[in-house]
């Protein structure tokens, strides 16, 4: 046996002045609701909840896409009890959101409170008969991406792996809240999928059926943005503003035109930038890493080489 005395450590608690932080973040808090007009007065919470439209969005994805988005053990038979549920917890959570964004606004922007229930009901009512519409708008993404994508080997592979398809679950969801009036729930929605895939639609952006975004990572997609039929870009396209007009103020205007309009059947490969509120005619092709500023005519084909030799933006 060994004599040596058992070998002791002395285990110190760390001691933080949490009292004094705790204090110093109540008085930073107070000064920025102070400064920005916002109530101080105890109460629940007054915005819509991150975490809450993250859950929201899990159900919604599972009610559109049950045998493949919905519980693993979920079986044919048990389909429609399913997305009857669920659909039944997602709306109902939906609507405590909606009028979450209905009372913030009303109460900083000085609107009529009495009715916001009836159209927080409203808005989801009309939310929950879009969705078959919207289920059909991503079956057109779905199909566009199999048949665009020589690497995909079904349809069901591109549902589960694709973030292109990922990213156009959320905006088609989004841009339906967007255009119901609630679009602080829209930008949440749409900046979940951002978080997730690295591509950035705005939730205002009208997009057309069967779209198609490959790879996905960096694309860029503007709030004023109109976007076709059967349009395909590539990774780090940017459909973005060129400038930002302002009031006399120096204040930014906020919603005018000022995203590019692609029409139907154009391909933008990786890296192309187009700023402002340009057309892209229909059946054009704007190759990789090309500058856009003005209008590009129907069926032409857009390559860099062509931009430097011709000192122009469109190349036949």
């Amino acid at each position: 046996m060994s004599n040596k005395a058992p070998v002791t450590y002395e285990v110190r608690t760390p001691v933080f002045d949490i009292d004094r932080v705790v204090s110093e973040l109540a008085a930073v808090r107070h000064q920025w609701r102070e400064g920005r007009q916002r109530s101080t007065e105890p109460g629940g919470r007054e915005l819509p909840s991150r975490e809450a439209v993250s859950e929201i969005m899990a159900g919604l994805r599972g009610a559109l896409f049950p045998m493949r988005l919905g519980p693993v053990e979920l079986r044919q038979e048990s389909e429609d009890f399913y997305v009857g549920h669920t659909l039944d917890l997602a709306l109902h959570s939906l609507y405590t959101q909606v009028r979450l964004e209905l009372m913030y606004v009303a109460r900083y922007e000085g609107k009529e409170r009495e009715n916001i229930d009836q159209q927080a009901l409203q808005i989801v009512r009309s939310f929950s008969r879009s969705l078959p519409d919207i289920r059909s708008l991503l079956d057109s993404d779905v199909i566009a991406a199999y048949q665009g994508d020589p690497a995909a080997r079904s349809v069901d592979e591109v549902l589960l792996c694709y973030p292109g398809i990922l990213a156009l679950i959320h905006h088609r969801i989004a841009h339906c809240l967007y255009q119901l009036g609630v679009p602080l729930l829209a930008r949440i929605a749409a900046e979940l999928a951002h978080a997730q895939t690295g591509i950035d639609i705005h939730p205002g952006a009208s997009i057309g059926t069967g779209f198609f975004i490959d790879h996905g990572t960096g694309v860029v997609i503007g709030e004023t943005a109109i976007i076709g039929a059967n349009v395909r870009i590539y990774q780090a396209v940017t459909l973005g503003a060129k400038r930002f007009p302002a009031d006399a103020d120096g204040t930014l205007q906020k919603g005018l035109p000022r995203h590019p309009v692609v029409e139907d059947e154009v391909v933008i490969y990786a890296g192309a930038t187009v700023l402002g509120r340009v057309t892209i005619g229909r059946g054009a092709v704007i190759g990789g890493n090309v500058w856009i500023t003005q209008d590009v005519p129907a069926g032409s084909h857009v390559t860099q080489a062509g931009s430097l030799q011709q000192g122009r933006t469109v190349h036949p």
